[in-house]
């Protein structure tokens, strides 16, 4: 099982629409509308007003709370409004929209830091809040939460996710074959900022060429370290990520620092190089835009807050028999509903599905044949969780430890009886959480 985990699925990868194609800077929109809420944690207060002038790069919400992380303006230009907005995740948040002058005004705290080799690890943490980073692989987790090591804990391995295992999207790919000093510096800033000798980058071995160049560029360097994975689904989970690099089990109900460990992904190792190096807050990120639904699949630079219609219009539109746009891959992505919501610091990409791949399957009763049980890469038995979800058995949930569930999706793509366990789960997730803060099941 050496740099690999136990279940997992082998889906399509369906890489081959973008993967040779190079990153385009896609010019900013003349309206972005910015969320106020691109990461897990408290929320932010805004801090401009309408008809205020803001400059690029200036900050628009903040918070005092720890497990948070600012927004920035993308452009500069004229406040017009502040309202809720349809956001990625299906709701509305209160959102920022700017009046783009494509003057490109930067702001005038935007300052370099110098080399990382000249900075203290709490300073690399204070750029690394200040700049707004968070992970950028999709949960949004604020990175310098995770730098910022518990007392009684010890970060010992500092790994860059670049599996992107997820179907379609090739962003991270391309990132480490066009900007792979920028990944390189990135991760040892972050090694400094952890005090770590050591960093790793963990490569899907389906991604040879990222994994030459990036040995190349580091021969000479021992303290960064290349691991090749066996290509599997969800190879790219944290934590399972942690098992095929370090050997180590994150154990239920526990982090990954617990065992020693911290996974930031490449994107974010990138963001990091940025806000160090010139000061630059988290303003932008690499968007694939892909699936047969679109007429020129594209890799785009894209900036925070550009609607989504406005990306695909720069992919050529979409064809007219798609019926499905989906923000992230087709395993753990969210279906949208509105092309006017904006690109926020966890939209990796944007897949457009055809009629004939949306196809609706009749459900069958469970045939207890066990595949989703083996495909399971958390060990758990998803029929089962499936049912107690149904049945509202919080009890059962709890004694099959729903919560573990990462929500990757292997059991619903293996079952032969075309059910969907993860929909149920994720349904059984909330109800539990809902009961656990009414005081019921404990």
């Amino acid at each position: 099982m050496k740099n690999s985990f136990k279940g997992g699925i082998h889906p399509p990868s369906s890489k081959e629409l973008t993967k040779n194609i190079n990153i385009v800077d896609l010019p900013a929109s003349d309206m972005v509308i910015i969320p106020l809420r691109q990461h897990i944690g408290a929320p932010l207060n805004v801090c401009v007003n309408v008809g205020d002038y803001v400059k690029k790069g200036q900050i628009l919400g903040t918070s005092d709370a720890f497990v948070s992380a600012p927004v920035h303006s993308s452009v500069s230009g004229k406040v017009v409004k502040i309202e809720p907005h349809i956001h990625p995740s299906g709701v509305y948040e209160q959102s920022v929209f700017i009046e783009n002058d494509h003057e490109d005004n930067w702001w005038e705290e935007i300052k370099p830091l110098g080399d990382y080799k000249d900075l203290s690890s709490k300073e690399i943490i204070d750029a690394v809040r200040n700049a707004g980073i968070v992970g950028m692989g999709g949960a949004s987790f604020p990175t310098h939460v995770k730098l910022s090591v518990p007392e009684g804990k010890k970060a010992e391995y500092l790994i860059l996710n670049g599996a992107e295992c997820e179907p379609y999207l090739t962003s991270d790919y391309r990132v480490m074959l066009e900007q792979p000093c920028d990944v390189i510096y990135g991760l040892k800033s972050l090694m400094k900022a952890l005090n770590l000798e050591k960093g790793y980058i963990g490569i899907e071995d389906n991604k040879k060429d990222a994994i030459k160049l990036l040995n190349e560029i580091t021969k000479d360097d021992d303290s960064v370290i290349i691991v090749p994975l066996k290509t599997k689904y969800p190879q790219g989970s944290e934590k399972h990520l942690i098992k095929s690099v370090t050997g180590r089990r994150v154990p239920s109900g526990k982090l990954p620092i617990d065992v020693g460990a911290i996974v930031v992904n490449i994107d974010t190792a990138v963001a990091v190089y940025k806000a160090i190096k010139f000061g630059t807050p988290l303003i932008e990120r690499i968007v694939t835009v892909t699936g047969n639904g679109v007429n020129e699949p594209k890799n785009f630079r894209v900036k925070v807050g550009t609607p989504f219609s406005y990306v695909l219009d720069n992919a050529g539109g979409l064809k007219e028999n798609t019926k499905k746009l989906i923000m992230g891959g087709p395993m753990m992505g969210m279906a949208q509903y509105d092309l006017d919501t904006p690109v926020v610091k966890g939209t990796s990409g944007l897949l457009a599905l055809t009629e004939e791949e949306c196809i609706d399957y009749e459900e069958m009763p469970c045939v207890k044949c066990g595949k989703c049980v083996d495909a399971c890469p958390m060990g758990l038995m998803p029929l089962f969780l499936s049912s107690y979800s149904k049945q509202e058995d919080f009890a059962n949930l709890n004694k099959y430890s729903i919560m573990d569930c990462i929500e990757c999706g292997s059991c619903s793509y293996v079952c032969p009886s075309n059910k969907n366990p993860v929909e149920h789960i994720r349904l059984g997730k909330a109800k539990l959480r809902i009961e656990k803060e009414k005081g019921g099941n404990k």
